[in-house]
């Protein structure tokens, strides 16, 4: 013996005496030949989701809950009790809300009464808040490359960036570049470092030793504390 299960048209639901349950979900079921027409229990207004259209859900909500009961909370976060999933539901409806489970490995889940589409929102301007605190307090290190022979009104607008990086609370990496012969001029390097650290006064402190990397004069600068 088999059985099979089918979508029954409004139609022939007419005829069988139901359309008078708006409520209830109708289903064709044919049995050793027979045709029944059945109704069961739906729940108008529940759906199984209301997250953006097009993505999946991050959370289990209304009808994807599959728990047997689960530990309610209202809008504010109030406890309101363990109690069965349907009557979870039940509430959700009555005010016009979301069931919404938000810790799924708790024994019972636990789920609460929220509108999931404000609820996904004001989870991503949390984030975007969190992420824009944590850029601020980042300090970076810009790099500022010069020659042994820069000429003035190059020196002066590094010396220019140098002062409003600091004044943003960055530091700054003074990195002098030598070629071939100018090797030989390494003096020369140290005199930009300490006229760098003279014309930045006390906006800047020198962190480490001036050093050599390769062909490369180093300096690294941090806003002063004071």
């Amino acid at each position: 013996m088999w059985t099979t299960t089918r979508h029954v048209g409004a139609t022939r639901l007419a005829r069988a005496g139901t359309a008078s349950k708006p409520n209830h979900a109708i289903l064709g079921v044919r049995n050793g030949g027979r045709f029944v027409v059945e109704a069961r229990n739906a729940r108008p207004g529940m759906r199984s989701g209301r997250g953006p259209p097009g993505k999946k859900n991050l959370h289990l909500i209304n009808r994807d809950i599959r728990a047997p009961e689960v530990r309610l909370q209202g809008e504010n976060k109030e406890a309101l009790g363990i109690m069965d999933v349907e009557e979870a539901l039940d509430r959700a409806r009555e005010v016009g809300l979301d069931l919404v489970c938000i810790q799924e490995k708790a024994d019972p889940p636990v789920c609460r009464l929220l509108d999931y589409k404000k609820f996904l929102y004001d989870e991503e301007k949390k984030k975007k808040e969190a992420k824009k605190k944590s850029a601020a307090g980042r300090v970076e290190v810009k790099e500022l490359k010069l020659r042994p022979n820069t000429d003035v009104h190059d020196y002066q607008v590094r010396l220019r960036s140098a002062q409003k990086f600091l004044s943003k609370g960055d530091k700054v990496k003074i990195n002098i570049q030598f070629r071939g012969r100018e090797m030989e001029f390494k003096n020369i390097g140290q005199e930009i470092c300490e006229k760098f650290i003279a014309d930045l006064g006390d906006s800047a402190v020198v962190e480490g030793k001036i050093r050599m990397e390769g062909r490369n004069m180093l300096m690294f600068l941090a806003p002063s504390k004071t």
